[in-house]
């Protein structure tokens, strides 16, 4: 059989940027890929550019050797990545030529494949139930099979670090085996996850010295420690690094593709993906955890949305002088933004880089700035808080200079004369929400009724009803997400309702707060700034 040419071609073959998110990362508990999925998650990974996509192992998980079949006939056309399939040795005792799991590998077609093989001693004789010999056979004997049928081979020796402080002699003869058969790369597996950095960076020196065989690394996330480790690892001689996106994968997950990327070339400078790459690691992986259905992990290292977010006032006041002074690098290096967070620790210097980010210009307005930060100070303490809601922030920061120099904030396109809410408890046990919603609008009085399956649907859907002749973008708005807390106040006793309202217009988002003794009026203030906000945008508020 000759070998397969692959669709893509890896940056260069000096460093291997190895992605398993689709067959290590599937692993991780909550993820189920569809074929669709995976076709769709390998796209993004070639986009973004990584050297290798392990799509599965085919011949043993019907869905893989479908994603395979499907790559083969043309749905996945690959720019940058090499796919790899994922598989076992042969069986003790038979040829690799016969070994149905060994001839899937062939048969999905991958250029490469990575085989997986124990390297502890102990796994050896007590899960495979054969001898040392017989281990190194099944490794050399499937590797020169398959280098012989044109594929490229990696090796993945699970267990390894376990296996070599327990008896490195058999873990290294593991790996020789590897090398005689023709692999390309053996990777050293800290399969349970247990290893630390600098005993991590010695036990790679020592293989490499050992056995003058390029190295890899596959690191768990047990121990917190597998980023670090892959880096370790990376420093120590290793030029295969094997990660998934955003860390998914059993247990506590493995080493996350985003962070290694970004210390590789943010720290180390190394050249790890296509020129501009790196610019996209945060918009791929938000991407990807939407396929996963997983929320992104808004602290996740380098592509969290609060990766460069600052809160302190110190902070900001440094940051006004040189971002850089709290930034550990330029947050657009990573497709990433910087934030600053107000609360109740915001001094002027926070409110005004806020103001600078929502496009409010406070600089020079030093009454507007001083009412704003006493205002923010006020209303946090009464429980309001501004960190997720900069929509309702920026009104207030609008309405603060407006109120300073004259600058017309404009009106909302519509006044509140009344709502009422009332609840029907119905013999079936449904309960029914029904508002009734007075306002002005264009001129016009206008009376809307609506329900709901809650208070605050029935409310939003009256507002709809009365608004949407008068303003036709509002069509285009739906409330993604609601939160409610209840707090005690700081004398304990009145406990206030903060209401979170995201909404979203299918191009952009953006979050708004109510805060007040009853849920209800909590809710509706925080509807209202969401359409207030949005006319802001549509150009609708008059003057």
């Amino acid at each position: 059989m000759t070998r397969t040419e692959p669709a893509g071609t890896p940056l260069g073959d000096d460093f291997h940027l190895y992605d398993t998110t689709l067959r290590d990362g599937a692993q991780r508990e909550g993820i189920s890929y569809s074929v669709a999925d995976k076709l769709a998650v390998a796209r993004l990974l070639d986009e973004l550019g990584v050297g290798f996509i392990e799509g599965g192992w085919p011949g043993a998980m019907p869905k893989d050797t479908e994603f395979f079949a499907r790559a083969a006939a043309g749905e996945l056309t690959l720019k940058h990545a090499v796919l790899v399939a994922f598989g076992s040795t042969r069986k003790a005792g038979v040829k690799a030529a016969e070994d149905p799991q060994v001839r899937a590998l062939l048969d999905s077609q991958a250029p490469v494949v990575t085989l997986v093989a124990k390297s502890d001693v102990r796994h050896i004789e007590r899960a495979l139930r054969v001898d040392v010999d017989e281990a190194c056979a099944m490794v050399e004997d499937t590797v020169s099979f398959l280098v012989g049928e044109g594929r490229r081979v990696f090796l993945d020796a699970e267990h390894f670090f376990d296996g070599y402080a327990y008896d490195p002699d058999t873990a290294l003869r593991v790996l020789d085996a590897a090398g005689r058969g023709g692999a390309d790369v053996v990777v050293l597996c800290d399969t349970n996850g247990g290893q630390l950095p600098l005993g991590l960076a010695e036990t790679v020196r020592e293989v490499a010295d050992r056995t003058g065989l390029r190295l890899g690394i596959h690191c768990q996330d047990d121990t917190s420690c597998a980023v670090a480790n892959s880096i370790a690892a990376v420093q120590a001689g290793a030029t295969h690094v094997q990660c998934t996106a955003n860390g998914y994968g059993e247990r506590a997950g493995n080493a996350d593709l985003f962070a290694v990327t970004g210390n590789l070339v943010a720290k180390l400078g190394m050249e790890v993906l296509p020129s501009g790459g790196a610019a996209e690691l945060t918009r791929v992986s938000h991407a990807l955890a939407e396929i996963a259905n997983i929320a992104p992990d808004t602290h996740q290292a380098y592509v969290g949305s609060s990766a460069f977010a600052h809160k302190a006032g110190l902070h900001a006041s440094a940051i006004k002088v040189d971002p850089l002074l709290y930034n550990h690098i330029d947050p657009a290096l990573v497709g990433n933004d910087m934030r600053v967070l107000v609360t109740e620790m915001a001094g002027k210097a926070s409110l005004e880089l806020k103001g600078r980010e929502l496009g409010v210009d406070l600089a020079g307005r030093p009454e507007a700035l001083t009412n704003a930060v006493r205002k923010v100070k006020d209303l946090e303490a009464e429980g309001w808080s501004f960190e997720a809601a900069d929509a309702s922030l920026e009104l207030l920061l609008r309405r603060e200079v407006a109120g300073t120099d004259g600058t017309p904030l404009g009106e909302p396109p519509f006044t509140l004369e009344s709502y009422r809410v009332v609840l029907d408890h119905r013999p079936d046990g449904e309960v029914i929400a029904e508002a009734t919603v007075k306002v002005h609008v264009g001129g016009e009085r206008v009376i809307a009724t609506a329900e709901g399956n809650g208070p605050v649907n029935a409310l939003d859907a009256a507002l709809r009803q009365a608004l949407l002749p008068h303003l036709s973008w509002l069509d285009s708005v739906e409330l993604s997400d609601y939160k409610v807390r209840i707090l005690v106040n700081h004398q304990g006793t009145d406990a206030v309702t903060r209401v979170l309202i995201e909404s979203s217009d299918g191009e952009q988002e953006w979050t708004t707060v109510g805060v007040h003794e009853n849920i209800v009026e909590a809710s509706w203030l925080a509807l209202r700034d969401a359409i207030v906000h949005k006319s802001l945008r549509a150009g609708t508020l008059t003057p």
